[in-house]
């Protein structure tokens, strides 16, 4: 049974479409990755999906229900969170605060002491730095904070924008392990990245997007084989 299912879908900005007719599934308990060069659509894709660009037209189905037409604070009521590229964190707020922030919706907020408890467990350093203002913390940190915001709203979906842009090796590879570790709880993750050995290696299921539209797709060891996409992506 797919916990998030697309079909046909299309939009943009204005009078330009940007995608183009996407369908794709993610099924419950997956992590499926959605890779592809910059400018391919894919942020604009999940901003689609979390209502912050209308759909020109097809369908946006979470767990039963049609997200295409619902406002972002509906799509985030009915679970699906995203840490959005970028981070867009509070700066001038402290760690704890922005997490708080995460949690003011239904389906969160009568457990917001436990899932803070959990995000401490899973990223100690903001247990550490929690009265710390968002703004002083590293790179790494930063896009730590913008994943555990989007889990204390107790997703059903938790959608990752480019979880990896920006950050040293090292602190890249420490992010894939706590994705790791979060995709073992079995909560559904969509992972959008540029990293393409790295997302298809996780991955149940895989994308590749090239000028709004599925390129390819199938299990992450099918796509990593795949001398084309190893040739355009992967620089093999």
């Amino acid at each position: 049974m797919s916990n998030l299912r697309l079909h046909d879908l299309k939009s943009g900005y204005g009078d330009i479409t940007v995608i183009q007719g996407v369908s794709l599934e993610v099924g419950h308990g997956q992590l499926v990755s959605l890779v592809g060069s910059n400018g391919a659509g894919k942020t604009t894709l999940l901003r689609t999906i979390a209502g912050l660009i209308r759909a020109a037209s097809g369908e946006i189905q979470l767990d039963e229900k049609h997200l295409e037409k619902l406002p972002p604070h509906e799509v985030v009521e009915a679970g699906f969170m995203m840490a959005p590229e970028g981070k867009q964190l509070f700066l001038q707020m402290t760690v704890e605060e922005n997490l708080i922030v995460g949690s003011f919706n239904t389906r969160a907020s009568g457990r917001r002491e436990k899932t803070l408890k959990e995000i401490y467990g899973l990223f100690p350093r903001l247990r550490e730095r929690r009265r710390q203002q968002a703004g002083s913390l590293s790179g790494g940190e930063q896009q730590m904070l913008a994943v555990g915001r989007a889990l204390m709203g107790r997703p059903s979906i938790l959608a990752l924008d480019e979880p990896s842009l920006g950050l040293a090796p090292i602190i890249v590879e420490q992010l894939f392990e706590v994705i790791d570790t979060i995709r073992q709880t079995g909560l559904t993750i969509l992972l959008i990245e540029q990293n393409v050995q790295q997302a298809l290696e996780m991955a149940d299921y895989g994308y590749v997007v090239e000028n709004g539209r599925i390129a390819i797709q199938g299990s992450g060891q099918d796509l990593l084989a795949d001398q084309n996409l190893q040739k355009t992506y992967m620089g093999i």
